[in-house]
């Protein structure tokens, strides 16, 4: 006899909050999870992978550009986030995703959007002054390779939007942006940012190859 795990009504309500996804969407993750949250989650987060990996080709020419301006008038963000319509462009959710990501970049501060647009002589002097740490500190010249690896991934998480966490959760912004991809059904990119303080000599500013 087989057994049929039953799904609340407020477990699907919660995986919803947190995703984002649709409803039938999160009643398909805790069925095919035994009703487990977490693997609900984690099954919500590979299907937003599969469906981002099967869109990011298309051509995502809508959009909206908003703007954050934090407590005080002393920071502000601009942002650009593209979709594939117009009519995606103007819902909620669209709209809610490119406001939290305005946020993020008024709080954390990238540089870049995303790995790609970093100047490959930036990463090569990267490369070479962490190289120079490990050496002065005294690590086997076989290791190095190794340690300047793994700091110029953690200094590239840092900078780089994408590769940054999204607030609390185990979610890099790109995850974010995947699952909003899932639930929209269009591709959805980061055009470029703008972020300025007051006080700065130079606001920082991106803009992703087309």
């Amino acid at each position: 006899m087989t057994n049929t795990v039953t799904i609340k009504p407020e477990d699907v309500k919660r995986l919803r909050e947190q995703t984002g996804a649709g409803i039938m969407d999160c009643k398909r993750a805790l069925e095919s999870s035994g009703g487990d949250y977490e693997k609900a989650a984690v099954w919500l987060r590979e299907k937003g992978l599969s469906t981002a990996a099967k869109k990011a080709g298309r051509a995502a020419r809508e959009g909206v550009v908003t703007s954050y301006i934090h407590h005080g008038s002393r920071l502000g963000v601009l942002l650009e986030l593209n979709c594939e319509t117009d009519f995606v462009a103007r819902t909620e959710d669209f709209q809610q995703l490119a406001r939290d990501l305005a946020i993020q970049v008024a709080g954390m501060a990238p540089a870049y959007v995303s790995r790609d647009d970093v100047p490959s002589e930036l990463i090569e002097e990267q490369k070479r002054l962490f190289a120079v740490d490990a050496e002065r500190d005294g690590r086997p010249a076989d290791r190095i390779p190794t340690i300047v690896e793994g700091k110029l991934n953690k200094w590239l998480e840092s900078v780089c939007l994408l590769d940054q966490p999204y607030r609390d959760t185990d979610l890099r912004i790109a995850d974010l942006i995947n699952e909003k991809v899932a639930l929209l059904g269009e591709n959805i990119r980061v055009a470029r940012f703008a972020r300025m303080a007051v006080g700065e000599t130079a606001p920082s500013q991106t803009d992703e190859a087309a």
